[in-house]
């Protein structure tokens, strides 16, 4: 019986076990890789407070190592169901099943892939999903970005104070993003528009991404787009299948909290990129899971 048992060792998650442990509570961190989640797949982080420039995989250990110090027991499975039964909860993965008093959910978030050759060889060497992490290291560089969402736009818009220009690619021939956003893209100069175009191809050289195959959804004809950076942004899927009955979730499955980091579920947190939320970095699933962390201790004294 664990006092509070977290699903996930990405940024948030370990944040939540640091603070759980120090408050003296029982602590168990369930992860299904390597401790850091998405972080791993990070070259170069630079916008983390403290360090001028990390590694992805630097940083998670330095997360983790406090935490084996602070006694928290490092799980490993594939969790299936999470069950609430009032004070005690059940964790069921494909060989064991965990109990706990509490349970934060800090399972996080996966990117929709294009699935198109090219897209994995040049992850990390142009292909990113996130314009806030990578965007500067594409100063004075011809970017596409794929998508016509809020988050397609934006990015677009925040990637032209670093670019060349930017190129968004939507395989319709409007936006689908709201019109106050869409209004700042048309008026800037940097931002141009391949419309009814998908992209089917991710080429580049040895080290770096240097063109996109774009198809014309009309007539199918295809075209090059020179390019040194692709950011893609077609959504984002939210790892919430283990508590979709639980009545937590919006439609598309993201977690509803407070801003105590609480569920509509007595003792059932949620922390980082799972939550409904506007901006998914590595400092916000920090916060996220400080207050979690705090709040779990706070519930299991309320509950005596």
């Amino acid at each position: 019986m664990y006092d509070t048992l977290i699903i996930g060792s990405g940024p948030a998650g370990m944040t939540a076990a640091l603070y759980a442990a120090r408050a003296n509570l029982k602590v168990g961190l369930l992860e299904r890789g390597v401790p850091g989640g998405q972080m791993n797949n990070t070259a170069d982080i630079e916008n983390y407070p403290g360090f001028d420039l990390i590694s992805g995989p630097e940083l998670s250990m330095k997360m983790y190592e406090p935490l084996e110090k602070f006694g928290v027991d490092n799980l490993y499975g594939f969790v299936q169901k999470i069950e609430d039964n009032g004070r005690v909860k059940r964790v069921i993965t494909e060989e064991e099943t965990f109990e706990a008093k509490t349970i934060i959910l800090a399972t996080g978030a996966n990117h929709r892939h294009l699935g198109v050759p090219g897209e994995a060889e040049y992850n990390s060497r142009g292909v990113s999903y996130c314009a806030v992490c990578d965007g500067a290291f594409f100063r004075d560089q011809d970017l596409v970005v794929v998508g016509g969402g809020d988050s397609a736009v934006e990015e677009a818009i925040y990637l032209t104070q670093f670019a060349k220009s930017v190129t968004i690619v939507h395989r319709r021939d409007e936006l689908r993003a709201q019109r106050i956003i869409q209004d700042r893209a048309f008026a800037n100069s940097k931002i141009s528009f391949a419309w009814n175009k998908t992209v089917e191809e991710i080429k580049g050289g040895d080290r770096q991404v240097e063109s996109v195959v774009l198809k014309d959804t009309q007539t199918g004809e295809l075209s090059e787009l020179a390019c040194g950076g692709v950011f893609i942004y077609v959504g984002l899927d939210p790892v919430s299948e283990m508590v979709a009955d639980l009545g937590v979730t919006d439609e598309a499955g993201w977690v509803l909290t407070d801003d105590q980091m609480a569920t509509s579920r007595p003792g059932l947190f949620a922390i980082g990129d799972v939550r409904q939320k506007h901006l998914r970095q590595i400092t916000t699933a920090v916060g996220d899971g400080a207050i979690a962390g705090q709040q779990a201790y706070q519930y299991i004294v309320e509950q005596g």
